[in-house]
């Protein structure tokens, strides 16, 4: 049960207990966000989520993140129209710190001079990186559009021009303003005790911080819009990306609990009617989405697809006769009562971990004005009738208001009078009814989501059993939350793979649950909503199979789908077509993804010989010759029940998935065929580069090495080793971002495989600084490898391998991945059960050594994308 109370200096708390991980999340939210800026000020709330962490009265530029790092837990923050948000999630051993950590920063930033200085360059790259994706071009596009006078026309980012206007001054004055006591809200979750922290939170929070509070800022208020606006712009993208919006209310108007039901009937997932329509049955778009944007002031309803520049008129006036469907009719019983159970199970899954109640009740105190409007929201939902959604529909589905922004490829034939004309066209036809749904197979119940602990105490030991067919079954039970998960592997992926048919198993995954002999692509759409849960899909460079993940009141009936779809996969020629299409596009828009072609082309440079060297995505010529045949072969030699791990996590019962998996699983189908010979990668004879030319704001470098295998007892070395150089508190961070400003985004990472993986370092930067950011990541692999690593610094990497790994294994689908992928590739249970031990044994000399046999010049990859 949550608790809210309020210090005298009128900061509020709020705390919910949760024991299910031995973790803890803490949250400031700040009633300030980018809305509140004047004109001078844009960006500056955003320059605030950066200038906290560097550094306070107690604690030294880069001491707050090595801080949380040393300890092992995780620190970030972000900024919203209306919220700025600092959040920490620790082991609950370290949370006295870690709340100290959070309240320094937030109530004793420093703002040092010379570190704002470097943070606005370090903005500023941002600036360039949110340039080049074209998703964000496209909503920025929407929302000053939609937005004529409100500050959400603006991005909350701001522009180069005004973040390296800002002066220390100015962002003390924005500091002083809104960093005050009576302006925030804590929220914690997790491991703790409530006269703890309340001892904790007076300690560190409470007193006069000397800054009274001078209430909201006075905002702009937008307009109510008399007619249509469109702003159609023709840009540098493979793809159009095209919104049609609506002005609606604030979060806390009545009418919000039945325009977010709205968009989830209209298109939020596969079974919702713009998915099912304008995607799948007319194939007009490769993507679309409806969200209920409601934020402190009035938000916006938005389809948002994404589509080939040739059907962009036709894809605007179905997605319009789609949204004019709801505003003539209501939406059928059975949409409702799924939807309604839809938005019940979110509040269910939230609770799986403590980042994430933290996050809920943050929102609903700073941003609804108290808990209880939670209850209240799911008290409304269920309370819906179809008729209330009509008239919510019919209130502000206005097509003589709408908003429609498209990013537009160069000769697109869309044209501002063909938008008036197609959405004055579909105002006046009667509206259709939506395309015929088959009746389902299964009723849904009415009944309310139990939003309760599950009846167990605590995690049960890690049960395993080898099936008479071969296959391994692994079961955990962790009756914390109402729910379970589900992961199907076998070994495979891209590493049994081939030029010709490069590609593979990305389509295959997309098309298992797109029919079976008993159930169509729509009837398992349906089923999955009704389940309240996700099953789709999932392959790599070293696996491929399903993963599911449900509320566990419908485990008998989820679990039988899951097997459905692994087993019986009938690929209709027409879903593979369409599936096929749409990876295609996707091959296509790569280039729109710079940091992803960077990668794809490192891949080549660093592997000749073997299946790495090819994206995981396939290759244009390689895709578009596959057929059902092929994936039907395929499945049947690689996926068969004799080569299957299947692991089982959540509030489940151990007999009842036993019994299950016996009688789906317990034989084999006879057509396994033995693992492809894979050739094997010759040892490099020099270094490599490559260089790729896009015209973008921001040049994508990754410079990297041959690694570890999955099976390498010196993974774990190299693990450490890359920590060491991640993270806010690891010298790439520190040398290259913090100190130099070089970059928004610099990383090292380890990527094992079942053959040897790669061990690189990624940054984006602008096109002006490549040089000195390449040798000053070379410096920083030099000095990693010749210099022994202090004990500070090598205790702080193994503190945090060791607490992120427990912070995000608080999910039941991170443990099912976990032990199903290390139970297939023949690893056990050691890495689930003892990784922290293995990871703590790591010496500093294991990290020297590890770094000499991996960091070795004459036989790297270096791949440059950009201008």
């Amino acid at each position: 049960m949550a608790i809210r109370y309020a210090l005298s200096n009128g900061l509020t708390v709020v705390f919910e207990e949760q024991h299910a991980a031995k973790v803890a999340a803490f949250q400031v939210w700040v009633k300030a966000g980018s809305a509140d800026e004047r004109p001078d000020q844009a960006g500056l709330a955003h320059l605030h989520e950066h200038m906290l962490f560097k550094g306070t009265e107690r604690r030294g530029p880069g001491e707050v993140a090595r801080d949380v790092e040393s300890h092992g837990g995780e620190i970030n923050a972000w900024t919203s129209y209306d919220q700025t948000v600092y959040h920490i999630v620790i082991a609950s051993q370290f949370a006295r710190m870690g709340l100290d950590i959070l309240g320094d920063a937030v109530r004793r930033s420093a703002f040092d001079a010379g570190e704002l200085s470097r943070e606005i360059e370090v903005v500023c790259e941002e600036i360039k990186r949110s340039q080049d994706t074209p998703s964000r071009r496209a909503s920025r596009d929407l929302f000053s559009t939609a937005y004529q006078t409100h500050p959400y026309r603006l991005p909350v980012i701001g522009t180069d021009a005004s973040v390296r206007s800002f002066t220390r001054e100015k962002v003390l004055e924005f500091y002083h303003r809104h960093y005050t006591p009576k302006n925030l809200v804590l929220s914690v979750a997790g491991d703790l005790r409530e006269p703890e922290l309340r001892e904790w939170v007076e300690d560190i929070f409470g007193g006069d911080w000397g800054r009274p509070y001078d209430g909201r800022v006075a905002r702009a208020q937008e307009p109510e819009a008399t007619g249509r606006r469109v702003l159609l712009r023709p840009d540098e993208v493979k793809e159009a990306y095209l919104h049609l919006a609506f002005g609606i209310p604030q979060a806390d108007h009545a009418d919000v609990p039945a325009l977010d039901v709205l968009a989830m009937i209209a298109g939020q997932g596969d079974a919702s009617r713009l998915v099912r329509d304008v995607k799948r049955r007319l194939n007009l778009v490769n993507d679309i989405h409806t969200f209920a944007y409601t934020p402190t002031d009035p938000g916006i309803f938005s389809a948002s697809a994404t589509l080939q520049p040739a059907n962009a008129l036709r894809a605007l006036e179905e997605t319009a006769r789609g949204l004019a469907t709801l505003r003539a009719m209501p939406v059928t019983a059975e949409e409702l009562a799924t939807a309604k159970a839809l938005v019940e199970a979110e509040a269910v899954y939230q609770r799986e971990t403590v980042q994430g109640m933290a996050r809920k009740m943050g929102f609903y105190q700073s941003g609804m004005g108290s808990l209880e409007a939670e209850a209240r929201y799911y008290e409304a939902v269920r309370n819906l009738t179809p008729e209330h959604l009509r008239a919510a529909a019919e209130r502000y589905l206005r097509f003589d208001r709408a908003v429609v922004t498209g990013l537009l490829p160069e000769g697109t034939p869309l044209t501002e009078a063909q938008v008036h004309e197609v959405l004055d066209s579909v105002s006046r036809e009667p509206a259709a009814a939506p395309s015929e749904r088959k009746p389902r197979k299964v009723a849904v119940s009415d009944s309310p989501v139990r939003i309760l602990k599950g009846s167990g105490t605590g995690p049960s030991d890690i049960i395993t059993e080898k099936l008479p067919s071969g296959a391994t079954i692994v079961v955990r039970v962790e009756p914390a939350v109402p729910l379970f998960a589900v992961r199907a592997a076998f070994q495979g992926g891209l590493r049994y793979e081939t030029t010709e048919n490069n590609g593979i198993t990305t389509l295959l995954t997309r098309c298992l649950t797109r029919g079976t002999p008993t159930h169509d692509a729509e009837e398992i759409s349906d089923l999955i909503d009704v389940y309240a849960g996700s099953l789709g899909g999932q392959g790599g460079r070293n696996s491929v199979g399903l993963r599911g993940e449900f509320l566990s009141r419908h485990f008998e009936p989820a679990f039988r789908l899951v097997a459905d779809c692994l087993l019986n996969p009938s690929f209709p020629e027409a879903e593979v077509t369409r599936e096929r299409t749409l990876l295609l596009q996707d091959i296509l828009t790569r280039e729109d993804k710079p940091s992803s072609v960077a990668f794809d082309l490192f891949g080549k440079t660093l592997y000749r010989t073997h299946p790495y060297r090819m994206p995981t995505s396939g290759e244009h010529a390689s895709v578009e010759k596959l057929t059902p045949e092929d994936l039907r072969a395929w499945h049947a030699a690689y996926m068969d029940p004799s080569q299957l791990t299947l692991s089982v996590v959540g509030d489940v019962k151990v007999d009842e998935v036993m019994a299950l998996a016996h009688e789906y699983f317990g034989k084999p189908r006879g057509k396994a065929a033995p693992p492809p010979v894979v050739p094997m990668e010759p040892q490099m004879d020099g270094p490599r580069q490559e260089k790729k030319v896009l015209a973008k704001a921001q040049a994508h470098l990754v410079l990297g090495f041959p690694g570890a295998r999955v099976s390498d007892p010196w993974r774990h070395a190299l693990e450490v080793l890359s920590t060491v150089l991640s993270g806010q508190g690891g010298r790439l961070f520190v040398e290259l971002r913090d100190k130099r400003s070089m970059a928004y985004s610099v990383s090292a990472f380890a990527s094992e495989g079942v053959d040897p993986g790669f061990f690189a370092v990624y940054m984006g930067t602008s096109p002006e600084k490549v040089d000195a950011a390449l040798e000053g990541i070379r410096e920083e692999l030099r000095r990693v490898r010749d210099e022994p690593i202090p004990a500070e610094e090598l205790a702080r990497a193994k503190q945090h391998l060791i607490g992120t790994h427990e912070i995000g294994l608080q999910r039941n689908g991170a443990r099912a991945a976990l032990l199903g992928l290390d139970a297939c590739y023949g690893l056990g249970q050691d890495n689930f059960l003892h990784y922290a031990e293995h990871v703590a044994a790591v010496t500093a000399e294991d990290v020297r050594e590890v770094a000499r046999k991996v960091i070795d010049f004459d036989r790297s990859a270096l791949t440059i994308v950009g201008p």
